[in-house]
């Protein structure tokens, strides 16, 4: 197996997209074949779905103890979305980036800029769906929503895809092993 990498080698990266882009299946993915990868746990104050775990999926905080750890300086990056707070607690990064592993971040659009802002040696990546009538398709086939909300989704993520030029890279999920191998070639520093 090899030594471990160097703290040098380590890199802060955050992976982004629309919501349907399949990000979260590509992280999944991509976590499974390196898990020395430190996957960032973001903290929220809204209340967990019934599938989600503490610690695993989100470390769920109430709103006066977000309020105070934001002020403390405790968060990478955070910011308000919808009616709930989210943030990326910058202890468990630093320590890892400190031990030699990299970070990977899955934040929306606006924590990934914030987070480039406030660590510009971040490297973006954009995952992307292979076409508008696909992420539609995906976000109808989800299930989770009305058709009114699912048309709002599906605006706001029109909207997000506009911003990948902001991004170092982007990776377009039309196959999930061709994204993974992608996403496996960035993390490798071979863009």
């Amino acid at each position: 197996m090899g030594p471990p990498p160097r703290a040098s080698a380590a890199r802060l990266f955050v992976v982004s997209g629309p919501s349907g882009a399949g990000k979260g299946t590509v992280v999944r993915a991509f976590l499974s074949r390196h898990p020395e990868v430190f996957l960032s746990v973001s903290a929220t104050t809204r209340p967990a779905r019934p599938q989600e775990r503490e610690g695993a999926d989100y470390h769920f905080i109430s709103e006066p103890e977000f309020a105070a750890m934001r002020d403390r300086g405790e968060f990478l990056e955070s910011a308000r979305v919808y009616d709930n707070y989210y943030g990326t607690l910058r202890q468990p990064v630093d320590e890892a980036l400190s031990t030699g592993r990299s970070v990977l971040c899955e934040l929306d659009i606006q924590g990934a800029l914030a987070v480039k802002r406030a660590r510009p040696q971040a490297v973006l990546v954009f995952i992307e769906p292979p076409s508008h009538e696909e992420l539609a398709a995906r976000l109808r086939g989800r299930g989770t929503e009305g058709p009114e909300a699912l048309s709002v989704r599906a605006q706001a993520a029109y909207e997000e895809i506009k911003k990948k030029g902001l991004y170092d890279h982007v990776v377009v999920n039309d196959d999930l092993d061709n994204a993974v191998n992608e996403l496996v070639r960035i993390l490798e520093g071979h863009p």
